[in-house]
C-alpha cells in the first residue's frame, strides 16, 4: 500500500477566526503513533479539540481537529508529523512502509550556557527562543548570584539536529541576543561532555513533599484556595458491543494536553486503538470511545487489567501534572511533577508554562532546576523553582499555586 508523500499529513486551515484547523494524516500504523502524534501537535502549543482515529492494525487514518497560535508554524508541524510516521521508502515520489527500519540513536546533549544581568521575566524569555528555536530543554540549573546576575545552564537536544554546527549555534545566539538586549552578557554553546553530564546527574534532595504517595497519588478536587481542580472522571468498559474489540468510554473534564494523556497511557500498556473519536463540548466537557485490543489482538476480558487501566487513566485525567508550594528553609519553593512516557520522553512546554505563569504573576525566579527521579516504580520529571524572597508578600502562595496549575492545565 502506497501514498504520495506530500499526502501523509494535510493540513487544511480554517477559513473563519477561532474555528479549528483541521490535521489528516495517513500512513503506515504502529503501536503509539497516536502519541507521538499528539506529543508533537502539544508541543506547538495546539489543542486537540476533536478527533477521529481509525486503523485495520497495518494502515491508519487520522483526523484532528485544533486550536491554538495564531502563529503558529504550519509548514514546520507538518514537517514534524510526517516525520513522526513509519514509512519513508521512496519511489518515483511514492512512500512505502517499511517493517524493519531500524531504532534511532538518542539525540546529542548540548550545555547551553548564558550569563544575564537579571530582571523579571528572563527565564520565560529564555525558555520562549528555545521553544522557537526547536531546542529541546532536557535539563536546566538556574542560579542568581548576589550582584544580580542569572546563570542559566540548559541541557538541550535539538530537534533539526544541527546545533553541532556553527550556523545553528550562531543562529541560537543571535536570536538570544535580539530577544533579551543589553541583558545578555554571554552565551556558550558546547556538546555536552560524559564527565558534564555525570555532574548534572547526580542525586538532589527531594522534599518530603514529592517522594510521598500522597502528592502523586491523591487526587483532590481543590486547590487551597477552593477553586475546583477538576471534575469527576468516568471510565466505562464494555466487550458486548464488537466481537473483536473492547469498548473504552470516558467523560471527563478538558485540559491541555488531554488526548496526549490518554494516548501516552495506552502506549505505555502496549494497547492499540482500532478506532477512537475525541469530542469535547462546551468548551469544557469532554466525551471519547475507544475501540480497543491488547499487543496480542485481543479483547481487555481480564477484570484486573481493566481495574488497573481505569486506575491509571483516572489518575492521568484528574492530575496529569502535580502542583505544590512548600516552605524551603525560609524560602518558598515551586514543585511540579509530571509522569515520563517509557520511552523516556518528556512532557512538552512544561517549564514554559510554569515560567509563564510566575511572569504573568509578577513573580520572580531565584533559582530553578528540571531532574529525572524513580519515585513509586516510576520515572518522573520534577521542576524546582525557588521563588524570589521578595515577591511572595506580595503575591499569596495559593494564588501562585493555582496561577501555575491553571496554567499548565490551559484553564487561563
Amino acid at each position: 500500500m502506497g501514498i504520495l508523500h506530500e499526502d501523509v499529513v494535510m493540513i487544511r486551515r480554517s477559513e473563519k477566526e477561532g474555528e479549528p484547523t483541521e490535521i489528516t494524516i495517513n500512513c503506515p500504523d504502529k503501536t503509539g503513533l497516536g502519541c507521538d502524534l499528539c506529543r508533537i501537535i502539544l508541543f506547538f502549543g495546539l489543542s486537540i479539540v476533536k478527533g477521529d482515529v481509525s486503523t485495520d492494525g497495518k494502515w491508519c487514518y487520522i483526523v484532528f481537529w485544533v486550536i491554538g497560535d495564531s502563529e503558529t508554524r504550519w509548514s514546520l508541524l507538518k514537517r514534524r508529523l510526517v516525520e513522526a510516521c513509519p514509512s519513508c521508502s521512496s519511489a518515483s515520489g511514492i512512500s512505502f512502509y517499511c517493517s524493519g527500519l531500524l531504532p534511532t540513536k538518542p539525540p546529542e546533549v548540548f550545555l547551553l550556557t548564558l550569563c544575564c544581568h537579571d530582571r523579571k521575566g528572563l527565564l520565560h524569555d529564555v525558555t520562549r527562543v528555545l521553544s522557537d528555536l526547536e531546542l529541546t530543554i532536557e535539563k536546566v540549573k538556574v542560579s542568581t548570584t548576589p550582584d544580580g546576575r542569572v546563570v542559566d545552564m540548559f541541557f538541550i537536544t535539538d530537534t533539526r539536529e544541527h546545533l553541532q554546527t556553527s550556523e545553528r549555534k550562531n543562529e541560537t545566539r543571535k536570536y538570544l541576543e535580539t530577544v533579551l538586549g543589553d541583558a545578555m552578557i554571554d552565551c556558550e554553546i558546547e556538546k555536552a561532555g560524559s564527565e558534564i553530564t555525570a555532574s548534572s546527574q547526580a542525586p538532589s534532595f527531594l522534599p518530603s513533599e514529592v517522594t510521598e504517595d500522597s502528592f502523586l497519588l491523591e487526587m483532590p478536587t481543590q486547590l487551597p484556595s477552593g477553586s475546583l481542580m477538576s471534575n469527576s472522571v468516568s471510565i466505562a468498559f464494555d466487550n458486548s458491543l464488537s466481537p473483536a474489540h473492547t469498548l473504552v468510554q470516558i467523560i471527563c473534564q478538558y485540559h491541555k494536553g488531554l488526548v496526549y494523556d490518554i494516548m501516552r497511557t495506552l502506549k505505555d500498556y502496549n494497547i492499540q486503538i482500532s478506532y477512537g473519536r475525541f469530542t469535547i463540548k462546551q468548551k469544557r466537557h469532554c466525551e471519547i470511545d475507544l475501540f480497543i485490543v491488547q499487543a496480542d489482538g485481543k479483547k481487555i476480558v481480564d477484570t484486573s487489567k481493566q481495574k488497573s487501566l481505569t486506575s491509571r487513566l483516572e489518575l492521568e485525567l484528574r492530575r496529569p501534572i502535580k502542583v505544590a508550594i512548600v516552605s524551603r528553609g525560609p524560602d518558598s519553593e515551586l514543585l511540579v511533577t509530571n509522569p515520563v512516557e517509557l520511552s523516556g520522553k518528556g512532557r512538552p512546554l512544561v517549564f514554559f508554562d510554569i515560567t509563564r505563569a510566575l511572569k504573568m504573576l509578577n513573580t520572580g525566579i531565584f533559582s530553578a532546576e528540571i531532574r529525572r527521579h524513580i519515585i513509586g516504580g516510576r520515572e518522573w520529571e520534577v521542576y524546582r523553582v525557588l521563588l524570589d524572597e521578595g515577591d511572595i508578600s506580595i503575591v499569596p502562595r495559593s494564588k501562585i499555586q493555582e496561577g501555575v496549575w491553571k496554567t499548565l492545565m490551559g484553564w487561563e
